[in-house]
């Protein structure tokens, strides 16, 4: 094994020995010059003791740790890491009757930083958030191939949205392949799935559970799913028995995914579909709401943004809280990293007291079990949710 040494600074080797897999550029003491991005790199102390190894890249975070153990990164490095986070998933019966998506691999949750794999009811898709992983793809699928077995039909590589500064990034078919939109279930309830042309993955997996506890809130409810995107909360509000949902979204491709998933379950006689700005609508409901959903994208993405952002969800919910009917339950949610559980709380609250209504928080909700929070990276978790009641 004969990796390039790189050696860390002097107090710098702290969280690599707590086992947290990000290592910074200004962390690094020895020159990087003549790696390429991609290379595999040996950490060590100024004293010469084994810290990591991983991925180099000439960015902020310039090493993913892939092993604190000294070992080759080959194939049998990656069959048993995909074979881990796959038996994970079947062990809790994520793979059933009634649901055929999941997450596979979600980074450092299953200690492989930048790299991020989806099922979809027989084909798996990997999305590269660094150039080593997306340099690792085959040695990725072959160990897809043997942990799945005759479970997996296809393999299908999609990073150029992740990586989109290289032209040396293609989007492919590793093994197999399939035609979309390709219906896969979730809850037990029928979704289109477009890895080519949708959003990340082709779905937004990480709200699987949380779909399920807005369907037990739904029977007999009104229900406005803001930020709709393909319409997971509005089609298992229906599936539950809501007497009627509205799905909101700016963007005329999700209005069409959303009426695509609600044709494909035959509920179109309980469903509206909006293309509206939400922030807009939200000011002046005309409709009288049992349940609202705020579902937004990522208000900041960096910490200098985190300030603005803040305020964008106060805003937002701060609507929702003043129109809701009495003793209406709003789930509102964040999925910005830089935004902690306690300060998406404090903002909801904000919120609540410049709308003057008494509010309530029923439940916190966050990511599900295959989207795993390693211990010693609680960065990773990002989404964060609270189920409130308005009086």
């Amino acid at each position: 094994m004969t990796y390039p040494i790189l050696h860390i600074r002097k107090g710098k080797e702290q969280s690599l020995m707590r086992r947290h897999p990000w290592v910074f550029s200004g962390a690094i003491e020895s020159s990087t010059e003549s790696l390429k991005d991609g290379d595999l790199v040996c950490l060590m102390t100024r004293k010469d003791q084994f810290l990591g190894i991983g991925h180099y890249q000439h960015a902020t975070i310039s090493v993913r740790i892939l092993s604190f153990d000294y070992e080759e990164i080959d194939q049998a490095f990656f069959d048993r890491k995909i074979k881990k986070a796959v038996d994970s998933r079947l062990n809790i019966g994520l793979l059933s009757k009634q649901n055929t998506i999941f997450r596979v691999c979600h980074g450092e949750g299953d200690e492989l930083p930048g790299l991020v794999i989806d099922f979809y009811n027989g084909v798996a898709v990997i999305q590269c958030h660094s150039i080593g992983m997306y340099f690792s793809v085959e040695m990725i699928a072959n160990a897809l191939k043997n942990a799945f077995g005759k479970k997996l039909t296809a393999i299908y590589s999609k990073s150029t949205d992740t990586l989109p500064k290289r032209t040396d990034v293609t989007d492919a078919y590793l093994f197999g392949s399939c035609e979309t939109p390709h219906v896969a279930l979730e809850n037990g309830v029928k979704y289109n799935i477009d890895w080519i042309t949708g959003q990340k993955t082709g779905f937004f997996i990480d709200q699987r559970v949380n779909r399920r506890i807005l369907g037990e809130y739904s029977k007999g409810k009104k229900v406005l799913n803001t930020f709709c995107y393909s319409g997971g909360f509005s089609l298992q509000a229906l599936n539950h028995g809501a007497t009627l949902v509205h799905s909101l979204d700016s963007s005329k491709k999700a209005i069409a995914l959303t009426d695509d998933n609600i044709s494909l379950n035959n509920y179109t006689e309980k469903h509206l579909s909006i293309c509206a700005d939400a922030m807009d609508y939200m000011k002046d409901l005309k409709e009288d709401y049992d349940i609202i959903v705020l579902d937004p994208p990522a208000f900041a993405k960096h910490r200098e943004k985190r300030h603005q952002a803040i305020q964008g969800y106060k805003r937002l919910n701060a609507h929702a809280i003043r129109q809701i009917k009495p003793g209406g339950i709003i789930f509102t949610f964040s999925c910005s990293q830089v935004i902690d559980k306690a300060l998406f709380t404090n903002t909801i609250i904000a919120a609540a007291i410049e709308s003057g209504r008494n509010v309530r928080i029923l439940e916190q909700i966050h990511q599900p079990a295959d989207h795993p929070i390693h211990a010693f990276h609680p960065e990773g978790e990002y989404l964060k949710g609270l189920i409130i009641q308005v009086d």
